[in-house]
């Protein structure tokens, strides 16, 4: 499927958004669950741009994060993609905030620059890579993330219910994944703004009406969370998603995983509810939030971030946001804060 728009789209990616250069080396990641059509098509890419690619193909872990750690060739593993100057990740059950990715990013003067595109099949990196417009997307993902920095309050509402609150960390750092991974940079699949609120701010509720992953994907009901500085306190929905993802979380036995570990915007432009987290997280106008554990690049000012087994995301589906009263988002729609990023939103089709 997509065999001559895939190719497009990979060189797009390693040329354009990686800068790969001749002679440089990039480690692509997978596992017996990836979809290998897209990790080959990488690879040829890399070929063709005189790069040298490293393909690590692992059983596919238990779980995702930490809680997959025992499955992992650790050593081999970490030795083997520190060593490169870029890593993709393509892996199902992912590396990602697993011990191993630990070690591999810990040290920010030697690292690969690395992006995350967990489960990525070649639909969505067609639709997603091939088809935006790259240089578009970052100059409005750049606005929003600049605005939202210098502002303390937000809140959000979502037609489902949720209702939440919380203030920004000054200082800390927000992970913008704005199409470009330079050097030393930890970037996730492009139309994303994450970031770690004031974990103690963080009060309210928040209704999860698309999909979260793991361990449920789309669910059937939405889940309710009653949040307390930070932390979920109650999980209520009607059916059985809500009882499976609370026994999820229990089953753990680390308070951490019940932390709210970041909230994150949705704005891809051609993203679309497929029951793929790496999508999903970036359907337009939505908001996710993390819960469990919490990346050091996300906590610029906690060196080592707050470790929890595993991590989940939440979407938050037709999103409205204020940030110190101006309202940005209006059930999904890019309403402010500036008439500028408006237009930018609507060359984006939006």
């Amino acid at each position: 499927m997509y065999e001559y728009e895939l190719q497009n789209a990979c060189l797009k990616l390693l040329r354009d958004m990686f800068q790969m250069k001749p002679g440089e080396s990039i480690a692509i990641t997978c596992d017996t669950e990836s979809n290998m059509e897209v990790v080959d098509a990488t690879a040829q890419a890399a070929v063709m741009l005189g790069a040298k690619p490293l393909v690590i193909k692992i059983a596919a872990p238990r779980d995702c994060g930490k809680a997959g750690d025992t499955d992992m060739p650790m050593k081999g593993l970490v030795g083997a993609v520190k060593n490169c100057d870029a890593w993709v990740e393509y892996n199902n059950k992912w590396i990602f905030y697993s011990t191993a990715y630990d070690k591999i990013i810990e040290d920010p003067e030697n690292r690969p620059r690395y992006m995350n595109l967990c489960g990525c099949n070649p639909e969505l990196i067609v639709r997603n890579i091939g088809k935006v417009d790259n240089n578009l997307l970052n100059e409005f993902i750049m606005s929003i993330a600049e605005y939202c920095q210098k502002g303390k309050h937000f809140r959000i509402t979502t037609p489902a219910g949720t209702d939440v609150e919380f203030d920004n960390a000054p200082g800390r750092d927000y992970c913008i994944a704005d199409g470009f991974v330079r050097k030393g940079e930890i970037k996730m699949f492009p139309g994303q703004i994450s970031w770690s609120p004031v974990f103690e701010s963080i009060n309210g509720v928040i209704v999860v009406d698309g999909t979260i992953t793991p361990p449920l994907g789309a669910v059937k009901n939405s889940i309710k969370f009653t949040m307390e500085k930070g932390y979920i306190v109650n999980i209520e929905g009607k059916g059985t998603d809500a009882v499976k993802y609370s026994e999820w979380l229990k089953s753990f036995n680390d308070p951490n995983m019940y932390l709210a570990a970041h909230l994150s915007y949705g704005f891809g432009p051609n993203a679309k509810l497929s029951g793929d987290i790496v999508e999903d997280e970036r359907v337009w106008g939505s908001t996710e939030w993390g819960f469990g554990n919490v990346g050091p690049q996300l906590t610029s000012d906690i060196p080592g971030g707050i470790p929890a087994v595993s991590h989940s995301d939440g979407i938050c589906l037709n999103s409205s946001v204020w940030l110190d009263d101006v309202q940005i988002l209006d059930k999904g729609v890019v309403v402010g804060p500036t008439s500028e990023i408006v237009n930018l939103a609507h060359k984006l089709g939006k």
